[in-house]
């Protein structure tokens, strides 16, 4: 069985988000969606806000592509999620080239630590590319209308913090 791990803060989970899991689901035959901790980004939703609307997100995208999806937080090192969760791959979404320097070492590090586990990127579609949860952030607070970044529900909740 192909497992694979897509890892991020999904602070809120946005379009591209939803776009790189989608092609990733086509890819294994289980993906785990890591949700990591990290504190240090000051997340705006919490640990459980995240994981709900990941878990809302991904129940659809399961049944339209007949892959397992499951949510893992994580607070540990990726590559350490990665075994915990028995992923032999990783994987990235790259939007620009800024993202790419950034995950070669990533890969660097990961694979220092264990050659077994595999990276793969996958680009995010076109309309995708510009989308960044921070901006997504910054637009709600101010009033923005972020329909174009996020599903409705997301909105709905970014709405409700803002």
């Amino acid at each position: 069985m192909r497992i694979g791990l897509y890892p991020g803060t999904f602070d809120p989970i946005t379009l591209g988000h939803i776009d790189i899991i989608r092609r990733a689901a086509a890819l294994v035959d289980r993906l785990v969606i890591g949700v990591a901790i990290n504190r240090d980004k000051g997340p705006l939703f919490t640990l459980e806000e995240r994981v709900a609307m990941i878990e809302a997100e991904c129940a659809k995208l399961s049944d339209q592509m007949g892959t397992e999806i499951a949510v893992h937080p994580f607070e540990n090192l990726l590559i350490d999620c990665a075994h915990d969760v028995g992923a032999q791959i990783i994987i990235r979404g790259l939007r620009a080239v800024a993202d790419f320097e950034y995950e070669f070492q990533m890969v660097g590090m990961n694979r220092a630590m264990d050659a077994s586990v595999e990276t793969v990127f996958l680009m995010s579609e076109t309309r995708h590319q510009a989308i960044a949860s921070k901006l997504v952030k910054e637009i709600a607070r101010l009033g923005g209308d972020v329909g174009k970044f996020v599903t409705p529900e997301v909105k709905n909740a970014l709405k409700e913090k803002f």
